[in-house]
């Protein structure tokens, strides 16, 4: 019986241990019904809007020139080029690829696929920029009382290190 209870274990641990990569097919299926290459450019749009009002956030209502501000206006624009080619969707998709394959197997891929077809799924997907948008709003919001407490934490470090006064 103890033999058989441990014969039934390994069988069990060899067949989850060989469950099937998911198909390079499968997953772009995935990738198109989670509409994933237009969330890509949604998240180069915001980081630019982001980035823009970050370094304004910098100036910390100081006075500039007209020339100083004609730079910092430009500025979001000169990154959000820079992200968009190595951030391309052209550049991601590969990665997306290779970590859904080495993460999930080809049954839990079908049963996403089959979610996101459905109208909860849609709709989740559909819903996520919004989400995404109104996350980044909120964490800009928070990022100068955690820039400040980031700052105090460091200076204490350097401080109990000796580093520091």
């Amino acid at each position: 019986m103890r033999n058989s209870f441990i014969l039934s274990l390994l069988l069990s641990a060899s067949v989850v241990c060989s469950a099937a990569p998911p198909s390079t097919e499968s997953i772009d299926t995935l990738l198109v019904v989670t509409k994933s290459e237009a969330l890509v450019s949604t998240m180069h749009a915001q980081m630019e809007q982001m980035m823009g009002q970050t370094l304004t956030g910098m100036l910390g209502g100081r006075k500039i020139t007209e020339e100083q501000k004609r730079v910092i206006e430009a500025a979001p624009k000169q990154f959000s080029i820079i992200m968009k080619e190595e951030l391309s969707w052209a550049n991601m998709k590969p990665m997306y690829v290779s970590i859904y394959q080495e993460t999930f197997t080809q049954e839990e891929i079908d049963g996403l696929i089959a979610f996101y077809r459905s109208p909860a799924g849609a709709a989740f997907i559909d819903k996520m920029p919004v989400v995404m948008q109104k996350s980044a709003i909120i964490m800009q919001a928070r990022m100068p009382q955690l820039m400040e407490k980031m700052r105090t934490a460091m200076q204490k470090t350097l401080v109990e290190a000796g580093v520091a006064r």
